[in-house]
């Protein structure tokens, strides 16, 4: 119960979700071999550094095993790296849309996605936010290193940030954005919008 995707898995996704998303281990097999050779180390000394079999290590590099969030975590200690890094995809300049399912259970019903990370230095808050039918709310710039990372589960939420196009959000789907300039929640539908708000500096 606590293995991730293996890598040839199709899940099937509700039709609240926007978009089919792949699983983390899309990714992990590439990025695992790049880091390892990046580092000098030979799958044997991975292995050992992760207190992993070196089976283990050959089977995910060659994309055929399953493999639990722990081991994951304990590769990435071992590469030094987040576990964020190990898992997204290796185009994606950063971690703001990784968008990748990370676990399944038995139930269809029963799945974790990693949407997106940011780095903290202090804290984050994590808020929960409706707005009515043409309500607003604008704010003012942050201080540098901050971060918005909205989910949406209920109605549309528009996003302006000064300097930077709209961005609609719409059920099931997410945004991350830097906060250093000022921006504005809108809800511009005939319907109230809900939505999760993490606040992260």
């Amino acid at each position: 119960m606590s293995n991730i995707l293996h890598s040839q898995d199709t899940p099937t996704l509700d039709s609240r979700m926007p978009e089919s998303r792949p699983d983390v281990l899309a990714h992990v097999a590439g990025n695992v071999r790049a880091l390892r050779a990046e580092r000098g180390l030979s799958q044997d000394g991975l292995a050992t550094a992760a207190d992993v079999s070196r089976r283990m290590i050959s089977g995910i590099e060659s994309g055929e095993a399953n493999v639990s969030l722990s081991t994951l975590d304990r590769l990435a200690h071992a590469l030094d790296v987040s576990f964020s890094r190990l898992v997204r995809p290796p185009e994606m300049p950063d971690n703001s849309r990784i968008d990748s399912l990370a676990w399944r259970g038995q139930s269809p019903d029963s799945r974790a996605t990693l949407l997106g990370t940011v780095p903290a230095a202090r804290e984050a808050e994590l808020w929960t936010w409706s707005l009515g039918a043409g309500e607003f709310y604008p704010a003012e710039a942050d201080a540098a290193n901050w971060h918005e990372m909205l989910y949406v589960m209920d109605g549309a939420l528009t996003v302006e940030v000064e300097g930077a196009d709209p961005r609609r959000v719409e059920r099931g789907d997410f945004l991350i954005f830097t906060s250093d300039r000022p921006y504005l929640f809108a809800n511009r539908e005939t319907e109230p919008v809900r939505f999760v708000r993490n606040v992260v500096f």
